[in-house]
């Protein structure tokens, strides 16, 4: 098997008030903690870095794996596009794709995900719903209770065969398909991706308490 991973760092981060992917975490930009993961995931044999030049300037890219950057799109669907595009030839039996602002991801995981990949074409991480869940109407008043049992929180890594999310993402521009995640493009076209319980925080930094807690954990971690 081979597998070259994605990071998607295109976003501008308006609710962060300030580049979210270059904040300090732990003496390092946030975004990259998320590349030194997949540069030490043993599955993992090229990165591509979806986001700017500027950005990508900022990186240490290390020397144990080739590490490319594609520029990223409006929506997050078309820069996972250009990122498969960038990936060079011949072309990986599999791909990772992963939240450029997940910086908590570890290399295991990663090497988990993308093994799984390998037997069901297609997996994910993600946790269990452990909270209370409402529907509620527009005006917020609640309608009914949600039942937990079988649903999910999706995470990031999700990797899945080259050739079926490539087709996926075909599908999904020529259709038009409003997609939040690779799993929901994989859907579209019929194949099931298989999840891999997260046990551990892992954490999309997308405001900034969100860095404090980030912070926490890693303190916890090291202890």
């Amino acid at each position: 098997m081979s597998c070259a991973a994605i990071i998607v760092a295109a976003g501008h981060g308006h609710r962060m008030g300030f580049d979210k992917m270059l904040a300090p975490l732990g003496g390092r930009p946030v975004l990259q903690w998320s590349l030194d993961a997949f540069l030490q995931a043993g599955e993992i044999d090229t990165v591509v870095v979806v986001t700017s030049e500027e950005r990508f300037a900022q990186l240490d890219p290390g020397t144990e794996k080739p590490v490319l950057r594609a520029d990223g799109d409006r929506e997050r669907f078309l820069s996972v596009m250009r990122g498969l595009d960038a990936i060079p030839s011949p072309t990986p039996s599999h791909v990772a794709v992963h939240d450029g602002a997940r910086p908590l991801i570890q290399p295991e995981q990663i090497d988990e995900v993308i093994r799984a990949s390998g037997d069901d074409g297609a997996a994910a991480l993600a946790h269990r719903v452990t909270e209370t869940l409402k529907k509620a109407d527009d005006q917020g008043v609640t309608q009914r209770s949600v039942p937990r049992e079988d649903l999910w929180i999706m995470e990031t890594p999700q990797a899945f065969r080259f050739k079926i999310l490539h087709r996926a993402y075909q599908v999904t521009e020529s259709q038009r398909l409003g997609v939040t995640d690779d799993v929901s493009a994989v859907e579209a076209i019929g194949i099931p991706t298989k999840l891999i319980e997260n046990p551990l925080p892992n954490p999309k930094i997308t405001v900034p308490q969100d860095l404090t807690l980030a912070e926490a954990i890693m303190h916890v971690r090291k202890a």
